[in-house]
């Protein structure tokens, strides 16, 4: 699930599309992200919900390791947590089993949403080549492999820029990126019609 831990099996990742997809696990998470920490009762006053709701669903999100307390501010019933560093990459459709599919599609469908509106105030907010938002659009020839080592390159960029919220200078706000590569069709290579 998170770098250095063990390989997920298909029901691990199908409770994980799940909790993910999951309107208020999200929104939790969201909040966290953009806070750093939290504790149920903020949580339930910040997101409109019971504190006993907001409980529950940090449990869940803790046992897939998503989220962890912070034992240094937690005491007695109160418990505070934060978010913890994530990346998963979602194998090939075809090797799912039905249930893993079926929630990893509503969950894409969920980001597809979100990364719609996300693109559009991109855009809206652009001010030019050295402002916040930032939209790049680029097309060019690879090979399968070399568009691999451009996904290596990609993730290791992430990486050395990657920092906790504790670790950001001064002046730093969390910024959201999206990298999408899609061939065109084969039919279109080299000049071929389709027709």
């Amino acid at each position: 699930m998170t770098d250095g831990l063990p390989e997920m099996t298909s029901l691990e990742r199908t409770a994980l599309y799940k909790s993910l997809g999951n309107p208020l696990r999200r929104r939790i998470l969201d909040y966290l992200g953009r806070h750093g920490e939290a504790n149920s009762t903020v949580l339930a006053r910040e997101l409109g919900e019971s504190s006993g709701t907001t409980s529950y669903h940090l449990r869940k999100l803790a046992e897939q390791r998503l989220i962890e307390e912070i034992p240094e501010k937690s005491g007695g019933r109160e418990r505070w947590w934060r978010s913890l560093p994530f990346r998963h990459t979602t194998p090939d459709p075809a090797a799912m089993a039905p249930d893993e599919y079926a929630a990893a599609a509503e969950l894409a469908q969920l980001k597809i949403e979100f990364d719609t509106a996300l693109y559009r105030r991109a855009h809206q907010e652009y001010r030019g080549p050295e402002g916040w938002a930032q939209v790049q659009r680029h097309g060019t020839w690879m090979t399968r492999e070399e568009l691999l080592d451009f996904m290596r390159e990609y993730h290791a960029l992430l990486d050395r820029y990657a920092r906790s919220r504790e670790e950001a200078p001064d002046g730093a706000r969390p910024v959201l990126m999206r990298f999408y590569a899609v061939p065109e069709p084969a039919a279109e290579r080299h000049g071929e019609s389709a027709g």
